[in-house]
């Protein structure tokens, strides 16, 4: 599908008109008009203001470059050509430039591809990498090595904690923060601090939580995961029950709007406006804004939904599902709560912990006002098989 042709889908999606367009992205409609039928070619900039105010995740980039194809699926020679430089100890500047693409391309994968699978190949590599460190290389190969190697382990942890494996996971995570820490990179180091306060959210340790995130921010510096890691202090303090939530909120966004557009809004170690949604409507469901949920829920549902149906990020759909749940729980709906409850937690792509978490609460919330429905027994029941 060309470019003009996604464009048109995503503003049809949206339910805009050319004029709309034209009035987000500054770019003249008769301009977009000629985008959209194939008479001009788009530009990358063009293509990343039209992405970020369709919320498209990444799709409309793709599209200008030509490439919705991930680039290992589509050309699989290529990895395996970088397998055979890496043992053959080529350091070189362009094989270096491949593998962090690989590792991103990997990371973008997160949201969507089966977790043992991805874990297998993120350990493949950082075995690769890791043999690569022990060979003698140059002071700028090393650091990039490192580089690699933090970026692999995140990735790699973030998937073991998905699929339950807590030891592994932090194991994992002590290993990325080292990699991040000697390699001097303050996002990975971040990143690395992130993880702990997410366990400790899905554990119920919501102090240390709060702790973690704020040691993060500390050594962040304002970069991506500095908003990543504003998001997991006010989940937290959510759940305690502290009343400074806006502030924190406000705090994450203003942070957020000065951080340019990612290149690719799907890397799962990148955040976009689309993304610190999901995360207010976390917050604003535990703090009990009904209202705010709701429309946080439903906005990131449709910005992870393409016009084809395809679901960009299933962990978050679900989540959005149960909050809605949790909402019509509140009022009074315990066959519409059940229902979104249920579905929210359909097979598929899944963060087991955090999906237990999430679900939890409404069962809580479903026990505490329905208290001798048969309904609730067949969410618990549903609750039980994962």
């Amino acid at each position: 599908m060309t470019f003009g042709d996604r464009l048109r889908e995503y503003r049809q999606h949206r339910g805009w008109s050319l004029a709309d367009l034209s009035k987000a992205t500054h770019y003249h409609r008769s301009y977009l008009s000629n985008l959209e039928n194939g008479r001009k070619v788009p530009n990358e900039d063009l293509a990343r203001v039209c992405d970020e105010v369709l919320r498209a995740k990444g799709e409309l980039i793709a599209a200008a470059r030509g490439d919705t194809v991930s680039k290992l699926d589509q050309t699989p020679w290529q990895t395996a050509e970088l397998i055979q430089r890496m043992q053959a100890s080529d350091t070189t500047a362009g094989t270096l430039e491949s593998l962090h693409s690989t590792v991103e391309e990997l990371c973008c994968q997160y949201n969507h591809r089966d977790a043992l699978g991805l874990r297998q190949e993120a350990h493949s590599w950082l075995q690769h990498v890791a043999g690569l460190l022990r060979r003698p290389v140059g002071l700028k190969a090393h650091a990039d090595l490192l580089v690699a190697g933090g970026w692999l382990a995140l990735l790699a942890g973030c998937v073991e904690y998905d699929l339950g494996m807590r030891t592994a996971a932090e194991s994992t995570r002590t290993a990325a923060m080292q990699l991040g820490l000697e390699a001097g990179h303050p996002e990975i180091a971040g990143w690395g601090h992130e993880m702990t306060a997410w366990f400790a959210l899905t554990q119920g340790r919501f102090r240390q939580a709060v702790d973690a995130a704020q040691r993060g921010q500390a050594v962040a510096q304002r970069s991506s995961v500095h908003v990543q890691l504003i998001a997991q202090e006010a989940k937290a303090k959510a759940r305690l029950g502290e009343s400074d939530l806006h502030a924190v909120l406000e705090n994450g966004k203003e942070i957020l709007n000065r951080l340019p557009y990612p290149d690719r809004p799907d890397n799962h170690f990148k955040i976009d406006p689309a993304k610190w949604d999901y995360y207010a409507m976390d917050v604003h469901r535990i703090a009990g804004d009904n209202d705010l949920a709701s429309q946080y829920a439903r906005t990131v549902i449709n910005d992870n939904i393409t016009p084809d149906g395809h679901e960009l990020s299933p962990m978050r759909v679900s989540e959005c599902r149960i909050t809605l749940g949790i909402v019509a729980g509140r009022e009074g709906d315990l066959e519409q709560a059940v229902g979104l409850g249920i579905s929210g937690l359909k097979d598929g792509r899944q963060s087991k912990v955090h999906l237990q978490m999430i679900a939890g609460e409404l069962d809580q919330e479903l026990r505490r006002r329905f208290p001798s429905e048969g309904l609730v027994t067949e969410f618990e029941e549903a609750l039980r098989g994962i």
